[in-house]
């Protein structure tokens, strides 16, 4: 086999996320999946050179938390609360099938990669559908498939064995990281969530799962368990390192401390708490959970309860939300929010040293903006990060390495077309919907 080539970008406005968050126009040198160098003038020639001049240059971003699948039946339970919301999505859950979760997926990633993210933390079930679409469009994947109590899921099967066969099948994959999910505390029974921490120490993978999203989920807990579910996942000796938390929204100060005491990361994803009006404002308490040292990455969540999968999107709401709720505009400053996106991701994932910056050892996964589109205008360096957290819209995004793989280009994602992804959710859409209709 011969060896990966090297690429050049020469000249772009680098915003580099690495330690010293260093913007400069600048080289960056790659050769197969790893970044090289990054410096303002690299000497060495490469096998493919490109001009990035006109390009701002940024690590992709780390969307942590959706279900890419449901990006098929994106705004059909728009509007509702959150009980009927779940009621929406679990009579549709029933008759999901392998084909329409891969369309779905196949339409979640080419939306992602075509805002910027090269990276995305998912949890469903028939995952190998979504791992497929991984592999087809070239995006990194961390899959975990929803366990949940028998008696009160939809799958077929045991969702505890189901997981641990997909964790089996998609192991050391290229693009793919197989990992335990569960799907909140109110469908999980102490043994089930017990089963699941073992499986996930088991196959040294990661956890993820939905927490505090509501207040009703607390609520519910303290009336089942008498403690809030931070307070009964710590009694039962659940809570600890490489576990990703979604949502987060209903914590106590006791529980922010129990958090990072057990080195929990959190996921906000304000849009879809907003819009699903889940109290609080619709806001994890970010700010507190970050000074006591916890990552916290930004989650787009689903196109059911978001409508977008955009993280340029989630970042600029985020940023507008927290300075609001706080009257306090320094709240989440720009910076902050591009750290959420991107090398606090990575560290929630415990990629660090891989994702999330440009800088030399790191995978080549990154984005280059278009600085003569509109939303752009005019950037400098001293503006590169607040044009890109708060200004530039997807239309800016022209190419997209994934593991230093050219996946989009001139705005289009190159390993299938546009109007291929969207015949195949259209048709997949029908036929899910005459399932239901005929159930």
């Amino acid at each position: 086999m011969s060896d990966p080539a090297t690429v050049a970008l020469r000249g772009g406005l680098l915003v580099t996320q690495d330690e010293k968050r260093r913007v400069f126009r600048g080289d960056v040198l790659f050769s197969g999946e790893r970044i090289l160098k990054v410096d303002k003038k690299i000497k060495e020639r490469a096998q493919i050179e490109v001009d990035a001049s006109r390009f701002l240059v940024a690590p992709g971003f780390i969307n942590l938390h959706t279900h890419v699948a449901n990006t098929i039946l994106r705004s059909v339970a728009d509007d509702m609360d959150f009980p009927r919301f779940l009621d929406t999505m679990f009579s549709f859950d029933a008759f999901r099938q392998e084909s329409d979760i891969e369309a779905g997926a196949l339409a979640g990633i080419s939306e992602m990669l075509l805002s910027g993210s090269t990276s995305f933390l998912d949890m469903y079930y028939g995952e190998d559908a979504v791992a497929r679409a991984c592999e087809r469009l070239g995006i990194r994947g961390f899959l975990g498939w929803t366990i949940l109590d028998k008696e009160m899921t939809t799958q077929k099967g045991i969702p505890l064995e189901n997981a641990r066969s997909f964790i089996h099948r998609w192991k050391g994959k290229h693009l793919v990281t197989p990992l335990a999910a569960f799907q909140g505390v109110y469908v999980c029974s102490e043994d089930t969530l017990r089963s699941t921490l073992e499986l996930a120490h088991e196959e040294g993978c990661l956890l993820h799962y939905h927490l505090s999203e509501t207040l009703g989920e607390v609520e519910g807990n303290v009336t089942k368990r008498k403690l809030r579910p931070v307070e009964w996942l710590d009694k039962i000796g659940f809570l600890g390192p490489g576990q990703v938390a979604a949502h987060a929204v209903w914590l106590t100060n006791h529980e922010i401390e129990l958090i990072a005491s057990r080195k929990v990361a959190t996921v906000h994803c304000p849009s879809s708490n907003m819009k699903l009006a889940s109290g609080g404002g619709g806001l994890s308490p970010v700010t507190e959970l970050r000074e006591r040292g916890v990552a916290v990455g930004l989650g787009t969540d689903s196109s059911t309860s978001n409508n977008s999968l955009s993280m340029l999107r989630e970042m600029h709401l985020a940023g507008l939300a927290h300075k609001h709720a706080r009257h306090d505009p320094k709240s989440l400053p720009a910076q902050t929010l591009l750290d959420m996106a991107t090398i606090d991701g990575a560290r929630a994932l415990g990629m660090e040293k891989e994702l999330g910056s440009l800088a030399p050892g790191c995978l080549a996964d990154l984005v280059l903006y278009d600085l003569r589109h509109p939303s752009l205008t005019p950037t400098t360096e001293s503006i590169a990060i607040s044009n890109l957290v708060y200004s530039v819209n997807e239309g800016a995004v022209h190419t997209v390495y994934v593991g230093g793989r050219k996946v989009v280009e001139n705005g289009e994602v190159l390993l299938a077309t546009g109007e291929e992804i969207n015949d195949l959710a259209m048709n997949e859409l029908k036929l899910l919907g005459e399932r239901v209709r005929h159930k």
